[in-house]
C-alpha cells in the first residue's frame, strides 16, 4: 500500500538523542551476536551451513520478514513478522547463534528488498539479536536441558518456552517502540499502548507455532514447508483487514489521511494535550494556481503533481505529525505537540518552502506556492471544528492578502462570537434539512411580467426562527463546510426547477455564488453533475457573481466563470457598485445582466448625485450590450424612476418579498403569469446569453 507518510528510513542527525540510542543498540546487539558466534565456533557454523535444514529455514525466514502482519496503527512493512514461528523455532532447537545469524541473514536481505535505510537494517538485526539473546537467557534458567542441541520441548517444558516467548515479545516491543517514540517525539508510553492488544493477540499466535515447528524441524525438516500455508491464510486474512482499514481512512490518490482519520488523530492529540498541558497545531494549506495545471495539461498531471506534492509535505513535517489531503488541492497537517506559534509558523514556512522548488513533470517545471492557515489548541479553539474553522479563517486571510502564512487572530475573524457558535449548529443543520430556499420574483419593467427568479437561502433554525443569509452565510464562506453547503443549495435548487419548468413555468432561477465557491476549481464540475442528475437545462438556471469578488479576485475567479459559460449557463454581475468595479474590465466575460445595488436605486429619488450615477451606470451597460436590472425597489416611484432611466427589470418588496416555493406559481397567476425566456407569449425571439 502506498503510505508516503513513512519517513523511518531518515537518518536522525549525529549527537541526537535517537542518534544514539540507535548507534547504542547497534553496538551492543552486534556485539552478542559477534560474542556468541565466537564462542559457538566456525567450524560448527560450517557442518551446520552443509545442512538442508539451515537454508530452507533461512527461506523460510525471509519469507516471513518480507510478510509482517502490520496492525491499524503500524506501518505495513512494520508489524509482527511472519518469520518469528520459524526463526523462535531455530532458538528453541539450537539456541542464539544459528537462531541470531540465520535471522540476522534474513534482515538484511528483507532490507535491501524493500530499500531501507542501512541504519534500520542494521539496528532491526541488532534488536533482534538482544530480543533473542534475552528469550535464550531464560530458557536456559527455566529449563537447563534447552542448553542440549537440537533440543526439542516437551509438555513440561511449555512453561518455560511461554515465558522465554514473553520476555522476547517484551523486550522486542520496548526496543522498537522506543526508537519510534524518539522518531515521532512521542510519549513512549502512548506509542506502547497503540494496537497493545491487537499485537499481543498476533504475536501470541505466531509464538505459539514455534514449538510445533521445532518438532517438525528436528524429526522431519521437509514438513516445515507445510507451516507456510496457515501462515500464508493469517497474512492474507489480515491483509484484507488492513486494506480495507487504509482504504476507509485514506486518500486513495496520495494515500495521506483522509478527514475521517483526521478527526480521529485531531481528537486524541487533544485529549493528550488536556492530560499534558501542551499546545495542539492545526495546519490548513491550500494550493495557489493548481487549476491552471488541471485546465491546461489535464487531470492525469494534476494528479502526478498533487501526489509529488503529498511527499513533499510528508518530508517537510516532524516525525509524529499528521499530512491529510481533505480534497482537491485542499491539505491539513496536525502538529500534536507544538511548543508555541513560532514554532508552528516555522513547520507552515517549512511546507511552503518545500513546495517553492519547481517540480519537474512530462518535461516541465510547475513552479507552485500555497497560503497556510495556523490554529492551535488551548488558544485558539477548545475542539476539533472550531480549531478546523479558525485554521481555516487565518489560511483565508493568508491568501486574500497574499501573506502565505497567516496564524489565527480574532480581528482579523469576520465573524462575531455569537456567530462563530453556531458553527456546530450550522453542520448540523446541512444533515437535518433546516435550509430552505426562498424565491424572489423579477419583474420586467415595460409591463410587469416576471422574466425570472432569485433563489435565497434561509435557515430555519429550532430556536431562533428563520435565519437570514447575512446571519449564516459569512461563517460558510470561511469555512471548510463550503462545498457541503453549496451541494446543499444546489440539491434544493434543481429539482424546484425542474418542477416549475415541467409546469411550463419556464423562468430562470438564479443562484448566488460566492468568492470561496468561485474559487474551488471544482465548481463547474459540482453545477454540472447536479444539472445531469436533476435533469435541468443549463439555461433554466443563472448564476450571480458579486462585483466585491470580481474586485479583490479577478484573476483567481475567471477560469471558474469561464468554465461555467461553457456549460451554457447566464452569468450576472450582482451588487454593482459596492466594490468599486470598472465595467470596461468586464471584457472577454460572458456576463448578460448587471445588478445595480440597491444602496444606490434607493438613493436614486433622493440625492442627485445618486440618480446621476444610476442613469450613467444603466446607459453605459446599454452600451455594452447587457441588461441592467435595481434591485431592492421599495416603491412605485422608484420602480418607474429605474424605468424611465432605462433598467431593464426589477426586483424588491414593491414587487413580491421572497416567496417560499409552494407560493410562487400562485404568485404568478395572480401577476399575470411567467415571461418565457424561450419565447415571448407572442412569439417574439428568444434572449440568449450572449459572450461579450
Amino acid at each position: 500500500m502506498l503510505d508516503p507518510t513513512n519517513t523511518r528510513d531518515l537518518g536522525p542527525r549525529v549527537g541526537t538523542p535517537l542518534w544514539l540510542y540507535l548507534a547504542g543498540i547497534t553496538v551492543a546487539g552486534g556485539a552478542l551476536l559477534g560474542v556468541t558466534l565466537f564462542v559457538y565456533g566456525l567450524d560448527r557454523l560450517q557442518v551446520l551451513g552443509a545442512s538442508p535444514l539451515i537454508w530452507l529455514m533461512l527461506c523460510m525466514v525471509v519469507i516471513g520478514e518480507l510478510r509482517p502482519i502490520a496492525s491499524p496503527r503500524t506501518a505495513a512493512d512494520n508489524g509482527a513478522p511472519t518469520s518469528l514461528p520459524f526463526s523462535f523455532a531455530l532458538l528453541l532447537s539450537f539456541g542464539l547463534p544459528v537462531a541470531g545469524l540465520v535471522q540476522a541473514v534474513a534482515t538484511a536481505i528483507a532490507g535491501v528488498a524493500r530499500g531501507h535505510a542501512p541504519h534500520r537494517v542494521l539496528f532491526n538485526i541488532a534488536q533482534y539479536a538482544l530480543s533473542f539473546g534475552a528469550a535464550d537467557a531464560v530458557l536456559r534458567l527455566v529449563a537447563p536441558g534447552s542448553a542440549v542441541h537440537p533440543w526439542v520441548a516437551k509438555g513440561p517444558d511449555l512453561a518455560a518456552v511461554a515465558a522465554a516467548g514473553a520476555v522476547y515479545y517484551v523486550c522486542n516491543l520496548v526496543l522498537v517502540e522506543s526508537a519510534v517514540a524518539m522518531h515521532e517525539r512521542a510519549p513512549l508510553g502512548a506509542v506502547l499502548r497503540k494496537d497493545l492488544g491487537q499485537r499481543l493477540f498476533v504475536h501470541g499466535v505466531l509464538l505459539s507455532l514455534a514449538p510445533l515447528v521445532s518438532v517438525a524441524m528436528v524429526h522431519e525438516v521437509w514438513l516445515v514447508p507445510l507451516f507456510f500455508f496457515p501462515l500464508a491464510a493469517l497474512y492474507t486474512s489480515a491483509t484484507l483487514s488492513m486494506k480495507r482499514e487504509h482504504q476507509a481512512n485514506h486518500d486513495e490518490l496520495t494515500g495521506l489521511a483522509n478527514r475521517k482519520l483526521l478527526i480521529l488523530r485531531t481528537q486524541e492529540a487533544l485529549s493528550e494535550a488536556q492530560l499534558r498541558k501542551h499546545r495542539v497545531g492545526l495546519l490548513l494549506l491550500d494550493l495557489d494556481r493548481f487549476k491552471e495545471v488541471n485546465d491546461t495539461l489535464g487531470h492525469p498531471t494534476g494528479d502526478r503533481l498533487l501526489q509529488t506534492v503529498a511527499r513533499r509535505l510528508t518530508h517537510s513535517v516532524r516525525p509524529g505529525d499528521l499530512v491529510a489531503r481533505l480534497g482537491g488541492d485542499e491539505f491539513a497537517v496536525l502538529l500534536p505537540q507544538v511548543r508555541d506559534p513560532a514554532s508552528a509558523r516555522e513547520v507552515a514556512t517549512r511546507l511552503r518552502v518545500s513546495l517553492a522548488e519547481p517540480m519537474r513533470l512530462d518535461g516541465m517545471d510547475f513552479d507552485l506556492e500555497a497560503s497556510v492557515g495556523i490554529a492551535l489548541y488551548p488558544n485558539h479553539a477548545p475542539d476539533f471544528e472550531l480549531l478546523m474553522q479558525r485554521a481555516d479563517v487565518a489560511m483565508y486571510v493568508a491568501k486574500e492578502h497574499r501573506t502565505g502564512v497567516e496564524l489565527y487572530e480574532q480581528h482579523k475573524d469576520r465573524n462575531s462570537t455569537a456567530r462563530l457558535s453556531l458553527f456546530g449548529e450550522l453542520r448540523r443543520a446541512l444533515v437535518e434539512d433546516e435550509l430552505e430556499m426562498f424565491y424572489q420574483p423579477k419583474v420586467r419593467l415595460a409591463d410587469h411580467r416576471t422574466v425570472g427568479l432569485e433563489a435565497l437561502v434561509r435557515w430555519r433554525h429550532p430556536q431562533r426562527g428563520v435565519l437570514p443569509p447575512e446571519d449564516f452565510v459569512p461563517l460558510v464562506e470561511q469555512s471548510y463546510l463550503m462545498r457541503s453547503f453549496t451541494h446543499e443549495v444546489l440539491e434544493r435548487t434543481l429539482p424546484q426547477v425542474a418542477r416549475w419548468w415541467a409546469q411550463g413555468i419556464e423562468l430562470p432561477v438564479a443562484v448566488n455564488l460566492s468568492a470561496r465557491e468561485l474559487l474551488d476549481p471544482t465548481l463547474p464540475d459540482i453545477v454540472a453533475a447536479a444539472l445531469r442528475r436533476h435533469g435541468v437545462a443549463p439555461q433554466a438556471i443563472r448564476l450571480d457573481i458579486s462585483e466585491r469578488v470580481m474586485v479583490a479576485e479577478a484573476d483567481a475567479v475567471t477560469p471558474t466563470i469561464l468554465a461555467l459559460a461553457d456549460l451554457g449557463i447566464a452569468l450576472a454581475l450582482d451588487d454593482f457598485g459596492t466594490g468599486y468595479f470598472t465595467l470596461a474590465r468586464l471584457g472577454g466575460l460572458p456576463v448578460e445582466e448587471i445588478k445595480i445595488d440597491e444602496s444606490f436605486v434607493r438613493r436614486s429619488l433622493a440625492d442627485p448625485d445618486g440618480h446621476l450615477i444610476v442613469r450613467s451606470a444603466v446607459d453605459l451597460v446599454g452600451t455594452l450590450g447587457m441588461r441592467a436590472v435595481a434591485e431592492g425597489v421599495e416603491s412605485e416611484r422608484v420602480a418607474e424612476d429605474m424605468r424611465a432611466m432605462g433598467c431593464y427589470a426589477a426586483q424588491g418588496r414593491h414587487f413580491a418579498s421572497p416567496l417560499e416555493a409552494h407560493q410562487v406559481a400562485p404568485w404568478l397567476a395572480e401577476h399575470g403569469g411567467p415571461y418565457s425566456t424561450l419565447g415571448g407569449p407572442s412569439g417574439e425571439p428568444t434572449e440568449h446569453s450572449r459572450t461579450l
